[in-house]
């Protein structure tokens, strides 16, 4: 870049100086320390899930009578509870248990969400008003609420903790995939389609749920460290996987009655629930911004 210095309007010669451009301009492109930090913990989030052993050996249902609530030292990094299991190990092992409850229900919550906001937003608008205002009733309970109303039907387990929190995310789901319906279909390619004859299906799977489905795995991030935090919760209420499970929430219920002698079986995996929840915040929060940018 460079500036003139001097009337333009004269013979005489210009003097040009080059001005370099600031730091700051090309340190805006580069990721926030937050979001690398939240990227690493979640890299390390999967590599727990998906191999535990590599961090964690020990077998985390192998209890010693001899190391029974023993404080966090170089033995034990986490302590250990109060049959003397590895509390490290366990928060490891239990990352497997959590993500795979969280990925499951937000699996059940984006794919009923998508197939019933397609059904509203392309239906006769008084199937489409009925769908509305289910959607609009079940946003109105909390969430946690509607998952226990079922599991309370259902029982508790693993199985209907999972089937429990998806459908209890599902509306919100639905109710983004509807908005997202009715205004692809008024846009002219999809008039256009349908002037050329195309079929119904052809021109739903072609035209319409490509452009559909855009900010879903936006939400899908964001609502599945909300399912985690809820699996977290409903298993602490005993209605989750049941001891001796190395499940987050299960932890802490096991160690919500020895708080005041060994804090670390409880705050340990409380911090492990937090961390998740708040790097996937964390990461959706970004990928949702870029979206909409790229949007506009």
């Amino acid at each position: 870049m460079t500036v003139t210095l001097g009337p333009a309007s004269t013979d005489a010669p210009v003097l040009t100086r080059a001005v370099p451009s600031r730091p700051g301009v090309r340190l805006r492109s580069l990721p926030r320390p937050g979001l690398l930090v939240a990227g690493a913990y979640l890299i390390l989030l999967v590599v727990a899930a998906a191999w535990p052993a590599v961090l964690a050996p020990a077998d985390p249902l192998a209890a010693d009578p001899l190391a029974v609530l023993s404080p966090p030292s170089v033995t034990h990094w986490f302590g250990t509870d109060h049959l003397g299991r590895d509390v490290l190990t366990r928060v490891v092992h239990g990352a497997g248990h959590s993500l795979t409850i969280g990925v499951a229900a937000t699996g059940i919550a984006v794919a009923g969400g998508v197939l019933l906001g397609l059904l509203a937003g392309l239906t006769h608008r008084v199937a489409d008003e009925a769908l509305s205002r289910t959607f609009d009733a079940l946003s109105a309970f909390p969430m946690l609420l509607l998952a226990l109303l079922f599991i309370a039907i259902a029982g508790p387990g693993t199985a209907s903790l999972i089937v429990a929190i998806g459908i209890a995310t599902l509306p919100h789901h639905a109710r983004v995939v509807r908005g997202q319906t009715l205004l692809v279909r008024r846009a002219n390619y999809v008039e256009q389609a349908v002037t050329f004859g195309q079929s119904r299906p052809r021109l739903v799977l072609r035209h319409v749920l490509p452009n559909v489905v855009g900010p879903v795995p936006v939400l899908a991030v964001i609502g599945l460290g909300e399912a985690i935090l809820a699996a977290a919760g409903l298993s602490f209420l005993g209605m989750g996987p049941q001891p001796p499970s190395p499940e987050w929430g299960a932890m802490l219920s096991e160690g919500r009655n020895y708080l005041q002698v060994a804090w670390w079986i409880t705050i340990l995996p409380g911090l492990a629930v937090t961390a998740t929840v708040v790097s996937l915040t964390v990461v959706g929060r970004h990928w949702q911004a870029r979206f909409d940018g790229r949007r506009r």
